[in-house]
């Protein structure tokens, strides 16, 4: 059986449990009553705050934070640069059922047909609260509400909340909203840092 790979520069709570194969990057930090599952692989400087429970062949990229008490099941991707707030849950089943049909067998818990992916763009960042559905994307430096229960993919950029999740603005790279929804050739300057944006028709272009 392997066990996991936990560099020198990393940090893991006495309490947590890392099962085999599980593999961190340089300087992650794992904290109190964490549960990862086998295979998951965890990019460096990637924070998992305590009491998170994160399922098994899970990949998380670097510089990611996960506040504490989230649920990231199997088939969710989160790339770089994530914010994960606390208490958010993802999905990974539109059908879920405990059984087969007639209630004498408990289904497995291996991925199937009906195990659909969900993938955390670069830069995003989720709520706290926020539950995210399956079979869907979730766009750079997108924005999600807190307590927002998103049931589609979410563009680049684009701030999504309520339940379900609609498109009510745009935000820029560094978090701030830069403008509503109405389409816009013109070039919008953010005005809490330098970064510059065209919107046409909801698709957001960054401006060198």
């Amino acid at each position: 059986m392997s066990v996991a790979t936990i560099p020198a520069s990393a940090f893991v709570h006495e309490t947590s449990l890392l099962e085999e194969g599980v593999v961190l990057g340089e300087d992650s930090r794992v904290w109190d009553h964490v549960h990862i599952r086998h295979h998951t692989r965890i990019g460096d400087e990637t924070s998992v705050g305590g009491g998170t429970t994160i399922a098994y062949d899970v990949s998380i990229g670097n510089r990611v934070k996960i506040n504490s008490r989230a649920y990231i099941p199997t088939a969710v991707t989160i790339e770089d640069g994530v914010m994960i707030s606390a208490g958010v849950i993802f999905t990974n089943d539109r059908f879920p059922r405990a059984t087969e049909p007639d209630l004498l067998t408990l289904k497995s818990s291996q991925p199937d047909e009906e195990t659909l992916p969900t993938r955390v763009c670069e830069g995003a960042t989720i709520g706290a609260g926020a539950t995210i559905g399956c079979d869907l994307s979730i766009g750079r430096f997108a924005m999600i509400g807190m307590g927002s229960v998103v049931t589609r993919s979410v563009g680049d950029f684009h701030l999504s909340v309520g339940n379900p999740a609609r498109h009510i603005g745009y935000v820029c790279r560094c978090g701030q909203r830069i403008a509503s929804l109405e389409p816009s050739l013109d070039i919008i300057q953010c005005q809490h840092c330098p970064h510059k944006y065209k919107i046409e028709n909801t698709t957001v272009t960054e401006i060198a």
